[in-house]
């Protein structure tokens, strides 16, 4: 693990210096440090301890803050981030930056995202001729390096710090759903590194379920029942939308399979319809689903 977030961190650092598109004969960290508008970026970079680590092979594509694009930061914000004991969480921002692969404009404008070093995704769009990343504009693309690419953006995307379990509570439709988890035990497990995917049912969709069905499945001396049925909505790792239905399906925390496919042209998950996608979080991503799903056993 400390190797990967090193290898993101060092890919990060050689974002930091802008070259001249099609001059690829320095490597991102030295590019960067040679730009002389990426000092905070380096600075961050050397504070994580993971410069050698952007020297490295690749390749890689960085989406290079400027020290202007730190500056718009809250005040504070780099000076803490900067102190040892935060330093996972500086590791989490600069990884956030990084993509493996040598993705150039062209092919971000065809893409609505990607995954990052960080593990979350980081989100594309065009609006107005300019190229989004996150919240961010793209200032100045295709800096090629040695090693990877650089894109130069006007601010700091930051990702998603909420566990999957707070990033439900503050979307406010699913405190049943929380009620269960907390009912079931699995509060610190959802809380913990995962990373998780949840396929979570909303208090509507709790709602659809037979008449004092949720009051009875709350009660302590069906626990065990709980969990099974919470565990078949959650699939280890992070996986996304669009390769959960390329796979075409998953095996769940319950030990059992659960079909992933498009029919009649809507998403579904076993039997229920996928209303919202890709909601990340620190420890993983949310799908939001229409109905509770429930193992064959206990329908």
């Amino acid at each position: 693990m400390n190797r990967i977030w090193i290898a993101v961190l060092s890919l990060v650092l050689a974002v930091t210096a802008p070259v001249e598109a099609g001059e690829g004969s320095k490597d991102i960290v030295t590019t960067a440090v040679e730009a002389g508008e990426f000092k905070t970026l380096a600075t961050a970079l050397e504070k994580a301890g993971l410069v050698d680590a952007l020297k490295g092979k690749g390749p890689f594509t960085v989406f290079a803050p400027t020290d202007a694009a730190f500056a718009k930061l809250p005040a504070g914000t780099v000076e803490t981030l900067l102190k040892p004991e935060n330093k996972a969480k500086l590791v989490a921002v600069l990884t956030y930056h990084v993509v493996a692969g040598d993705l150039r404009a062209a092919q971000v404008t065809k893409r609505s995202g990607a995954a990052t070093l960080n593990g979350q995704r980081l989100r594309f769009s065009a609006e107005a001729g300019k190229v989004r990343v996150g919240d961010a504009t793209v200032a100045k693309a295709d800096i090629a390096c040695s090693n990877g690419v650089i894109h130069v953006i006007d601010s700091v995307v930051l990702p998603e710090g909420r566990d999957v379990t707070a990033v439900a509570e503050a979307a406010g439709s699913f405190r049943t759903l929380l009620a269960a988890v907390e009912a079931a035990g699995l509060l610190e497990t959802l809380r913990g590194e995962g990373p998780f995917t949840i396929f979570a049912p909303t208090d509507a969709a709790f709602a659809k379920l037979p008449a004092g069905t949720v009051e009875d499945l709350l009660k302590p001396e069906n626990r065990e029942r709980l969990a099974r049925i919470l565990q078949y909505h959650v699939v280890p790792g992070r996986v996304y939308s669009e390769d959960a239905v390329a796979a075409g399906k998953a095996t769940t925390l319950a030990k059992l399979p659960l079909r992933i496919d498009v029919r009649d042209g809507v998403a579904r998950v076993g039997t229920a319809a996928i209303t919202g996608v890709d909601i990340d979080a620190s420890n993983g991503v949310i799908h939001v689903i229409e109905s509770v799903l429930l193992p064959a056993a206990q329908q």
